[in-house]
């Protein structure tokens, strides 16, 4: 969690930098590198920590040294014709991206992909060291891969001209330090791969893990390229909504990285332990620790970001200069997102109990279900609800994946359903009663829009929400309370 808070403000940094620039150019970046980030989820980060840890973690010493090679030596050779062919096959790509009457501008868009594809080799690379190292508990140097990242990319947006070319070869600056950074921690573990285009007898399994949630990744993106569509079209959005909806996406990833996917990710490896172990009873006891204490972590950013939303997304504003139409549509998805949190913690948590399994057929099922769903309510609520229309949707099939997974979890292993329940009904109030506090106090706060009055409307709006939530956390001796102080105190 340290590692993803650095990572988090590194990246808010990043991306303050990056709001200097106009909109013409800003946008066209924020399409330029959806492409490489549609494939990295198939091929790199989330289709392989979760396919290839379960099966990893079932090999002696030498099984697992000889798979690590062959993996390696099979995801280069694809992302390398991926790479290829994304190159070639650029003005097709953004022309399914953007609207036909579109507020962004192709010919850059087309440039701008073409210089960030290599980002895609750079990030599998990276991903296949963070899988190493997870999968041997070492969390450490993994999680502070993407401070490098962001720190690189920050220093070669400083230093290189104010130009397309530059901010996309920043980009890539930033996919080699992140790659870089772990090579020393594999070294020192003795997990460095050497790849190799051979076979091993467990790569048909994490393939087979990886094709379906390369499948479930696909319906994902094809709601990401839906959503980018969307927002390209002229006549629904002014020019800077699309660099909105990146600044309200880097604040969300930034809260969901830290409260839920970290937690999840350091997790999987001792839920497939257990899995490999058949201890259902530790799995069951691990899953509502697991549960518990993402929602826990994440109820009161949720309220918090409901009411606080324009003051986050003044971090951006640099200048008192403010891009109205940026600051609105920024505002407006992230007041929306922040519903999302609670019920994705949930889900996110859960689909981990089902890739340890390998019964990702599954999961798979229910997530493509889930995002298809989602680009439904986004037809029907986007036009009448607008920005916020995006955040519902989104709540909305977060929560109906979770009441599926959790269902199917149940038949297999018995969901502790009760438990979770009773522990909801005890934090929503209490994230309730801290959004309502926040809210109250901001309305004596400076007007959001640059970034003093927001920094200084989430100190103290968020700070007092922050600690009422604490306090009555503490006041209903809420196990979490003592668990996060113990990790404090360890750390």
């Amino acid at each position: 969690m340290a590692g993803t808070l650095g990572s988090r403000l590194s990246g808010i940094v990043r991306q303050q930098i990056i709001n200097l620039f106009g909109n013409t150019l800003l946008d066209a970046f924020t399409v330029a590198v959806k492409i490489p980030n549609l494939l990295r989820e198939l091929l790199a980060e989330g289709a392989l920590v979760n396919s290839f840890i379960p099966v990893y973690k079932t090999l002696d010493a030498a099984e697992r040294k000889a798979l690590a090679a062959a993996f390696s030596g099979v995801l280069i050779a694809v992302n390398l014709l991926l790479m290829a062919a994304g190159i070639l096959a650029a003005p097709w790509i953004v022309d399914l991206l953007l609207a036909a009457n579109s507020n962004v501008d192709r010919a850059l868009a087309v440039y701008m992909t073409q210089l960030v594809m290599p980002f895609l080799m750079l990030i599998s690379l990276s991903s296949i060291a963070m899988g190493l190292l997870n999968a041997d508990e070492h969390f450490r140097e993994s999680s502070f891969a993407p401070v490098a990242f962001n720190i690189a990319s920050i220093v070669a947006l400083l230093l290189l001209p104010d130009t397309a070319t530059w901010l996309a070869f920043g980009w890539l600056i930033g996919g080699v330090a992140q790659l870089v950074v772990q090579l020393p921690a594999l070294r020192r573990f003795g997990l460095l791969p050497t790849p190799a285009l051979r076979r091993h007898p467990a790569l048909g399994r994490v393939l087979r893990q990886m094709a379906p949630f390369t499948l479930t990744a696909g319906a994902r993106q094809i709601l990401n390229v839906y959503v980018t569509r969307l927002l390209s079209d002229g006549t629904l959005f002014r020019p800077g909504t699309q660099s909105g909806y990146s600044n309200a996406e880097a604040l969300f990833t930034m809260v969901n990285g830290l409260f839920v996917v970290s937690p999840a990710l350091a997790l999987l490896p001792r839920f497939s332990q257990h899995a490999a172990e058949k201890d259902w009873t530790a799995f069951r006891a691990l899953t509502v620790q697991a549960v518990r204490t993402t929602t826990f972590l994440a109820a009161p950013m949720s309220a918090l970001l409901v009411v606080l939303a324009p003051y986050a997304v003044s971090l951006f504003n640099l200048t008192a200069t403010i891009d109205v139409p940026r600051f609105e549509a920024g505002t407006g998805i992230l007041t929306g997102w922040a519903l999302a949190l609670v019920p994705w913690a949930i889900v996110t948590i859960l689909l981990r109990t089902f890739y340890a399994r390998e019964r990702t057929r599954e999961a798979v099922i229910i997530s493509a279900i889930g995002f298809v769903l989602e680009v439904g309510l986004y037809r029907l609520l986007v036009p009448p609800l607008g920005l916020l229309g995006f955040g519902v949707s989104t709540t909305l099939s977060g929560i109906l994946m979770a009441g599926a997974l959790a269902l199917l979890y149940r038949r297999a292993l018995g969901f502790p359903s009760r438990q979770i329940a009773s522990h909801l009904a005890r934090i929503l109030p209490m994230a309730a009663v801290a959004g309502a506090l926040a809210w109250f106090i901001s309305r004596l706060m400076p007007e959001p829009g640059f970034i003093l009055p927001g920094m200084l409307g989430l100190a103290v709006a968020g700070g007092a929400g922050l600690t009422a939530y604490l306090l009555l956390a503490v006041a209903l001796k809420m196990p979490e309370v003592a668990g996060v102080m113990r990790r404090l105190k360890r750390s």
